[in-house]
């Protein structure tokens, strides 16, 4: 219990420490305008309170990672606490932070058009490639994950409820962003937190079983802690589905100094929901062999269903699980958005007018319904490995950017090094990777560090001799949008 209890006071310490420190070396400016008043078009972008911005941001996020994720890395014993604590307060939030505060200064731009920028137009067509089939991917199981599990509870078939899932997506993608998202995401946040402050507390006041820390491997099939458990665990300690979600907040936010707390504070709250399903998963499932039984006859939805029926009853449980079952819709809605917005940008297509907005979303939707007649389990099985590749490209993105403009860069320089290390072991290793030997798969994945690193200084070198800005220059504002900038504190 107490390792749990350190972890949740780490977290909330690490916003106001390492968090203030991070937003201190960037350096916000509160009266420079923003995206949201400088490129104001009422659609994608335009000012919105730092409330609703939090609230969008968290579910942005959050999906179904920070639940089904700590709760397969509960499999591994209290040690994925560790990575959790120090993941999120290290690099997830200083990931989210950085990518959502650089995209404010370069005119709300996404990680497609910042990977071409400070790492090279190659990076931008890579890149935007690779978001693109991320956020399809998220979108299409953000469709029928929740269809499946509504049609449980619901007296509709899945066919239905996919239909309706995909209107109200549509309707999400299209209309401005306050119409819709920015309506209802405020009662979707009050229904995740309430879900997760009622399984933390009921944790605490029950004493639940929730073991100390340890360093030791306790998973059921011995299998490796690096690089799996930092590829299992990514929404609730680093993810670069973030780093995809983040820029549609950059387009709202009305002020830099309210940065810190929709996008690193929000990466940290959810570090702490993943926590708590973490703890709860191990405490009563102890984390050996009866977790793998539930998780291999009805996955992290069973657990789920265990844990909020067990710890709030029927009815607490019914809305704990609703809970769950709005997070990827809540997701899946912004994947769409975010790839149309990508999709527009890399193409050069105005958004303003409707017509062009259907343009570019049409195709994904059609895409997208036809991989949900497909079985696309294979791409599926790479997720988790693209999912983390995109966190290193932001977080060598984030690098360049502190390098060029002399700042702290071994913030982001680090958590790049270890994660690039990761992914590289993994796909090296993994059978739906090259599946080497895993003492082979370490020396590949060093060699392949090192020659990422060397680029990276290649490229460093490059810029650095020329006339580069890191920041592109702030559009004057009217003097009512700057009043307003400089109210939203």
């Amino acid at each position: 219990m107490m390792t749990f209890i350190a972890g949740i006071v780490l977290l909330v310490v690490g916003y106001f420490t390492y968090g203030k420190f991070v937003e201190r070396v960037f350096e916000t400016h509160q009266r420079r305008p923003t995206p949201a008043y400088t490129l104001r078009d009422d659609v994608d972008y335009l000012p919105m309170g730092t409330k609703r911005n939090s609230l969008i941001q968290l579910l942005n996020i959050a999906g179904v990672g920070p639940i089904f994720g700590p709760i397969l890395g509960a499999l591994y014993g209290p040690v994925a606490f560790l990575w959790i604590v120090a993941g999120c307060i290290f690099a997830g939030a200083v990931h989210d932070y950085l990518t959502g505060m650089i995209s404010i200064r370069n005119h709300g731009a996404h990680l497609p058009q910042l990977a071409g920028k400070f790492l090279g137009r190659v990076m931008k067509h890579v890149v935007n490639v690779f978001a693109i089939l991320l956020l399809l991917l998220v979108a299409t199981v953000f469709v029928t994950a929740p269809a499946a599990l509504l049609a449980n509870i619901l007296p509709l078939s899945v066919t239905v409820i996919t239909l309706a899932i995909f209107v109200y997506y549509l309707l999400a993608t299209l209309l401005p962003i306050d119409k819709v998202i920015g309506r209802i995401y405020p009662w979707f946040g009050a229904l995740l937190l309430f879900s997760a402050a009622g399984i933390g507390i009921m944790l605490i006041v029950r004493g639940a079983p929730i073991p100390e820390l340890s360093l030791a491997n306790m998973h059921p099939d011995s299998a490796p802690i690096f690089p799996l458990l930092f590829l299992t665990i990514s929404c609730g300690a680093l993810s670069g589905f973030h780093a995809t979600q983040t820029p549609i907040i950059s387009r709202t936010t009305g002020n830099e100094n309210n940065g810190r707390r929709i996008f690193y504070g929000m990466m940290i709250t959810e570090g702490v929901i993943a926590m708590i399903w973490a703890a709860a998963a191990m405490s009563l499932f102890h984390g050996d062999s009866s977790l793998s039984r539930v998780l291999a006859n009805g996955g992290p939805a069973a657990v789920v269903q265990s844990v909020s029926t067990t710890l709030l009853g029927a009815v607490g449980g019914t809305l704990a699980v609703l809970g769950v079952i709005v997070l990827p819709i809540t997701s899946g809605d912004t994947a769409f958005r975010s790839a149309r917005m990508i999709i527009a940008d890399y193409l050069g297509v105005n958004q303003v007018e409707l017509v062009k907005r259907v343009m570019v979303a049409a195709p994904l939707f059609v895409i997208s319904w036809g991989l949900t007649h497909m079985d696309f389990s294979l791409l599926w099985r790479y997720f988790s490995w693209a999912n983390q590749t995109t966190a290193v490209i932001a977080l060598w993105v984030a690098t360049m950017y502190l390098i060029l403009a002399k700042k702290a860069y071994w913030m982001t320089l680090l958590p790049a090094l270890f994660m690039t290390m990761a992914t590289f072991t993994y796909i090296a290793w993994a059978p739906i990777g090259f599946g080497l030997p895993l003492n082979i798969a370490y020396v590949v994945a060093a060699l392949g560090t090192a020659v990422a690193l060397a680029l990276f200084i290649k490229r460093v070198r490059r810029l650095s001799g020329g006339l580069f800005a890191v920041d592109e220059p702030a559009e004057p504002a009217s003097r009512d949008a700057s009043l307003a900038n400089a109210a939203m504190t």
